[in-house]
């Protein structure tokens, strides 16, 4: 596995790292395995969150097992919040990973222009990080997002040394503007949801797509061994004109029936929470099915169905002209047949 440059931050990461939230799904025992076989392939790079419950915990016990390896894993984690919040964040990451620093620790999901400004604002969450890197507990600070306008603007700032948005073969926006804009700034360009999701069946064709983007390392969510084999022994990253006209016959079939959760839907004035209805179908691919049933993110959602007044206000404010009312259903009725199926 090749290595390159992650932007400012001079760190030489794999060409492809690995994500953590389906890190979660196999036994720890499994998981374990799994982050050590990446290591030994020559994935260096692993990305994970506060937010993503078990997966800190489980790289961590895996970084544990190194026997001073420490220093050959890159590990990138996200968190939130103000100034108190965010160092108590990177306080409870470095106690979950079982390490004294975190390479790359990112604001997690900067949204919007308001969140921005919180965050590099007076008592924001910037100065928190700024703190912790000047501790030594954090070496670099960058930033998540699904907001493609506000990622442009976080980047343009110079303020952030890497970039985490969806970027795969469907959900391709960020190729004409916030790739080149991210080259120009030399912010490390992380493209997460590399299979849309879920959506993408073809991982070794959804991988090498995002790897004709020289300044992009796309960060695939792993729950097997195979699969990381399968990632590392691609073959020649080249698409053929043959894969070409597969990807364009991908984009045509999946279309673009999907939430790219822009959230330009948000607010709802009758408090439904649109954004976490419209993609619990993706959830349903990635977490186990009893966390999902316990989570609040998910039942809260579900519960806020129940306020919809059919207004369609969401639905004039969706740059994808989605028929968001129409998913919502759909998710709403797929989360009780798994909840019935579930408990049968």
């Amino acid at each position: 596995m090749i290595t390159t440059r992650l932007g400012k931050t001079g760190l030489e990461v794999s060409r492809v790292g690995i994500g953590g939230i389906p890190i979660q799904r196999p036994s720890e025992d499994e998981a374990i395995e799994i982050i050590h076989r990446a290591l030994d392939l020559g994935i260096n790079f692993i990305d994970t969150a506060r937010g993503y419950r078990t997966s800190e915990s489980l790289i961590g016990k895996a970084l544990a097992a190194l026997a001073g390896r420490r220093d050959q894993v890159i590990v990138a984690t996200k968190g939130w919040g103000d100034r108190a919040t965010t160092l108590e964040c990177i306080e409870e990451s470095l106690k979950q990973l079982n390490t004294g620093y975190i390479d790359l620790y990112q604001f997690h999901g900067i949204n919007t222009f308001e969140y921005y400004e919180q965050i590099l604002g007076p008592g924001g969450g910037m100065e928190g990080a700024q703190a912790a890197l000047q501790a030594g507990k954090v070496r670099h600070i960058g930033f998540s997002s699904h907001s493609l306008d506000v990622a442009l603007k976080a980047v343009a700032s110079d303020c952030f040394e890497t970039v985490q948005v969806p970027f795969n073969l469907v959900c391709k926006e960020a190729a004409d503007q916030l790739v080149p804009l991210a080259r120009e700034h030399d912010v490390g360009f992380i493209a997460m949801k590399p299979f849309a999701g879920g959506m993408l069946q073809d991982a070794n064709l959804a991988i090498r797509y995002l790897l004709q983007f020289d300044n992009v390392v796309p960060d695939p969510g792993i729950e097997k061994v195979e699969e990381i084999v399968s990632i590392v022994n691609g073959g020649d990253w080249t698409l053929s004109p043959q894969e070409q006209q597969k990807i364009e016959a991908i984009r045509s079939e999946v279309g673009t029936r999907f939430c790219r959760r822009c959230e330009y839907c948000m607010p709802c004035p009758e408090g439904v929470l649109i954004a976490p209805l419209m993609n619990q179908h993706v959830l349903w691919k990635l977490w186990p099915t009893e966390q999902i049933l316990a989570w609040g993110y998910v039942t809260d959602a579900i519960k806020s169905a129940g306020n919809c007044i059919e207004c369609g206000e969401c639905e004039e404010k969706c740059p994808y002209q989605l028929p968001i009312r129409e998913m919502m259903a759909e998710n709403v009725a797929l989360y009780e047949r798994m909840a019935a199926e579930h408990v049968a």
